[in-house]
């Protein structure tokens, strides 16, 4: 199942929310654990990204993806996009 849900990232101006999708394997009926992360902000999985273009809003990307990796999320809190 892909989901899609917000998190936070830490950029040099502050910390600042992005969207995350990803894989999750269901544990139960109402909670699932991430097993892959496929997107964060339109950025993809790896790298460096910029949430404006201006180098105070940069955050990096692939340290976001290990973070949410083994998250357990809620399913009646994020969006199920499939």
């Amino acid at each position: 199942m892909i989901i899609k849900y917000k998190t936070s990232v830490f950029t040099p101006a502050g910390w600042r929310d992005e969207q995350v999708t990803a894989r999750v394997e269901l544990l139960s009926p109402k909670r699932g654990k991430v097993v892959d992360v496929i997107d964060v902000g339109g950025n993809g999985s790896t790298g460096y990204a910029s949430r404006t273009g201006a180098k105070r809003q940069t955050y990096n990307v692939g340290g976001v993806a290990q973070r949410e990796m083994g998250a357990i999320k809620i399913l009646s809190k994020v969006e199920i996009a499939a």
